[in-house]
């Protein structure tokens, strides 16, 4: 009775342990129980393999007035396929998928399968206790965007009239084996995986989800996409997963209109044609927060990123204009349920699982989305820097002559950088629909289109925030991304693009090593402009520290295939400099116009330092320089004496 009240008042957060199907015994017989929420029904029965799919057996008895229905089949096994044979107010029989659901048929298969996910047993549990324990927001992190199906894809021969290639998806244990050891080694720190919460259309991508509980079968059982994030984490390797929360599909055996009526959804979602959720209804929010935490306790997932915040922040987004519009119960179009459902989501993420954070796809000028509720904010631990990716993007997509006049689209971004904790995205909606790939958008001919993209790579991974690119980015592919297709992997034989990849390689390991990149990517404090202005040239500037003093780094970076020699820079103290790297550097595929040994400064003021070096900046490229030893004064101490370094 207590579980029931708690699920229709909206606060029953671990509501997967008792609805849907779970395997048991009762009175010394296996079978299993079955619970779901069909509040109107006329009756609810369970139909499946078992049962020949007959109706008006295995039929569930209701719970009191809570609207939930619950039974125990007996002689039920795991694996089975079923679903909820529900009657309508009106006499309707509806065939739907379980709700709360573990594991699902391969589609174009529709039904629901029972399924026991307590028997994994765990290897991870000395990485969840570190990085639990730990502030992520002072720890790198530079994220592996991957969409699981596209990855890569076996090539199976088939034998019909003419003899074709077709694909087969990697299975999440063949994934464990080949895309979390490529992770690793290319030095990322975290995977977000694009949706893998059941679907029925592969060209959904994952975000027009049936199944919110289980996740797909395309790839394997639920016990295998365990071993995959064990196996993760066993490598070092932090899991993030996209979470749809704010619509879902209008297929026949999904969530929409459940009970013949609506029941999960309040209205339809005219952009994408989906069902929006009812966040003002209890149950309906028992349903979705419970997934959420869902994941985190059953998959040990270490991050939510949440897919779509915009479309569920605002009342009418998607609305043509000249449309009626809707308005909450103050006047304005604020969807006041979603706000105050994203603010629960968040706070009981960081209650029941402190240490996993929580991520926003928003891409409008709402306030605050990242502090915390009782100061206004919407509790997410970071958003996506949309207005940094389309800036940037645009920029790099110009002209080289046209860049002088536009500079502003690089340094604005500074204007607002700390006003919310940004991670700073090249995700796949940049790399599809005719927007082209990343190096396809690089002017020039083909060596200045790689040395764009490696400086693009640069300027990402010294910008404050966190990182992401998907999959793909890393090896220069030239064609945008395809869902139904692997990767074109056959590139890496070409020299060139093999070389970019080693940049990322090498970029992606001395990022983990330099506390400068990322230690203070919040605050005011790990960034300083050295010299923002200069855009006849097109150059920027800028120097990323570290707690500790002096450990800074100055990032130089040239958007013109021009080599600039004898180039002086502003640094703060005197003494030895060393490059760390340089994008131009001919083992990347550059023209070698690098800076080697020790770098002297001089007492020639420059960019209001008063220290200056002497470098060589490269065509179209970047470089990192960092103190080797320098003279640096800290406060005197009470016998007036300075301390040097």
């Amino acid at each position: 009775e207590k579980e029931l009240f708690l699920f229709n008042q909206g606060t029953f957060y671990r509501s997967y342990n008792k609805f849907g199907a779970h395997i048991g015994v009762k009175g010394g017989t296996a079978g299993v129980f079955f619970t779901v929420w069909a509040p109107t029904a006329k009756s609810v029965c369970v139909a499946g393999s078992f049962n020949g799919w007959r109706q008006g057996e295995c039929c569930l008895a209701p719970l009191g007035s809570s609207g939930v229905w619950s039974a125990f089949i007996p002689g039920i096994g795991t694996g089975e396929p079923y679903k909820y044979l529900i009657e309508t107010p009106r006499g309707e029989l509806l065939y739907k998928a379980d709700p709360f659901a573990f594991f699902a048929e391969v589609r174009p298969g529709t039904a629901s399968r029972t399924a026991d996910i307590s028997d994994y047993l765990w290897h991870d549990e000395g990485w969840l206790k570190a990085h639990r324990a730990k502030s992520h927001f002072n720890l790198p992190m530079n994220i592996y965007e991957v969409h699981l199906g596209s990855w890569k894809q076996h090539e199976v021969m088939q034998s019909n009239e003419a003899e074709t290639l077709a694909s087969r998806f990697y299975t999440y244990r063949e994934l464990s084996e080949a895309l979390v050891p490529y992770v690793k080694d290319m030095g990322y720190t975290h995977i977000e995986i694009m949706p893998v919460m059941e679907h029925p259309f592969d060209g959904s991508w994952g975000y027009q989800v049936t199944g919110y509980y289980a996740p797909t079968s395309r790839y394997g059982k639920p016990q295998d996409f365990m071993y995959f994030i064990d196996a993760c984490h066993n490598s070092g390797i932090g899991v993030i997963l996209d979470w749809v929360p704010g619509h879902f599909c209008r297929d026949a055996h999904g969530l929409g209109r459940f009970v013949g009526d609506k029941l999960y959804e309040i209205s339809d979602h005219i952009q994408w044609g989906t069902h929006i959720f009812d966040f003002g209804r209890s149950e309906v929010k028992s349903f979705l927060l419970s997934n959420a935490l869902f994941w985190l306790d059953k998959y040990h997932i270490d991050g939510i990123r949440v897919d779509g915040v915009s479309s569920m922040l605002y009342l009418n987004y998607g609305v043509p204009d000249g449309a009626p519009r809707k308005k909450n119960s103050l006047g304005g179009e604020e969807n006041l349920e979603a706000v105050s459902f994203l603010k629960e989501f968040n706070r009981i993420v960081g209650e029941y699982f402190p240490g996993v954070f929580t991520a926003a796809e928003e891409s409008t000028s709402w306030p605050l989305v990242t502090y915390p509720p009782d100061k206004g904010g919407l509790g997410f631990h970071y958003k996506w820097d949309m207005g940094w990716m389309n800036d940037t993007l645009k920029y790099m997509s110009l002209g080289f002559p046209e860049r002088s006049s536009n500079q502003k689209l690089l340094t604005f971004g500074m204007m607002y950088s700390f006003s919310e904790n940004f991670i700073l995205p090249l995700s796949h909606d940049e790399v599809v629909h005719g927007k082209h790939s990343l190096i396809e958008r690089m002017p020039g001919d083909y060596w200045r289109q790689f040395a764009g993209l490696r400086l693009l790579s640069l300027y990402q991974l010294c910008r404050p925030g966190a990182k992401l690119n998907f999959m793909g980015n890393e090896f220069g592919q030239f064609i945008e991304w395809r869902f139904y297709d692997g990767l074109d992997w056959l590139l890496l034989g070409y020299e060139t693009h093999r070389k970019h990849k080693d940049f990322i390689k090498a970029l992606n390991i001395l990022y983990r090593e330099e506390p400068a990149l990322w230690e203070i990517n919040y605050d005011w404090r790990g960034f300083k402009w050295i010299d923002a202005d200069n855009s006849k040239q097109s150059i920027l500037i800028f120097m990323r520290r570290a707690e500790a003093e002096p450990d800074f780094i100055i990032a130089v970076f040239n958007f013109k295939p021009e080599t600039y020699k004898n180039f002086r820079i502003g640094v703060p103290f005197i003494g030895k400099y060393i490059e760390l790297i340089n994008s131009d550097e001919q083992r990347f595929g550059g023209s070698g116009k690098v800076n080697s040994g020790m770098l002297m400064t001089h007492d020639i003021p420059m960019h209001g330092q008063k220290q200056s070096l002497e470098i060589t900046v490269p065509p179209l490229g970047g470089a990192l320089l960092k103190p080797f030893s320098i003279e640096y004064e800290t406060e005197k101490s009470q016998e007036g004496v300075n301390v040097h370094w």
